[in-house]
């Protein structure tokens, strides 16, 4: 076995651990003062509610509103950066298959309702990029596939 000798006195390991415990309360004081949560405002929850007015006169039970909130905002979130763009685009595509993974994987034709939700949000949070992404969806193959 090999020896270990310590070159580091007590004192030494106590600054550093002093140093460190600092700049860690430090990072911390700062990750609690530059965090911004969740918004709430007025515009977010008006825009809640007319997406939820559209998923039920759609004929389909509306998430919370809270929930509708925090993941959308008051611009649409992730999904209103750019609906149109190569990469939603085939994400959107990915979605649509048998649900097999590696070589089993087939494309399916999907129900026609498949892509409403989704046209609804773009609808009430980004209704300049609707027309593009409608376009994409009408060149897409559905059919009534759930019974109801």
């Amino acid at each position: 076995m090999s020896q270990y000798e310590d070159i580091s006195s007590a004192k030494d390991r106590t600054i550093l651990y002093g140093i460190v415990g600092v700049v860690v309360v430090a990072l911390v004081i700062i990750g609690l003062v530059s965090y911004r949560g969740q918004k709430v405002n007025a515009e977010a929850s008006e825009k809640a509610d007319q997406l939820i007015a559209a998923i039920e006169e759609a004929g389909y039970e509306a998430p919370d509103k809270d929930q509708i909130v925090g993941v959308l905002g008051d611009d649409g979130g992730a999904l209103c950066e750019d609906p149109s763009s190569a990469l939603t685009r085939s994400v959107f595509r990915g979605m649509l298959f048998n649900g097999a993974a590696g070589p089993g994987a087939r494309p399916i034709v999907a129900d026609d309702r498949v892509a409403a939700g989704q046209l609804l949000v773009i609808s009430v949070y980004c209704p300049d990029e609707l027309e593009d992404f409608q376009e994409f969806v009408d060149d897409l193959e559905f059919d009534d596939t759930i019974k109801d």
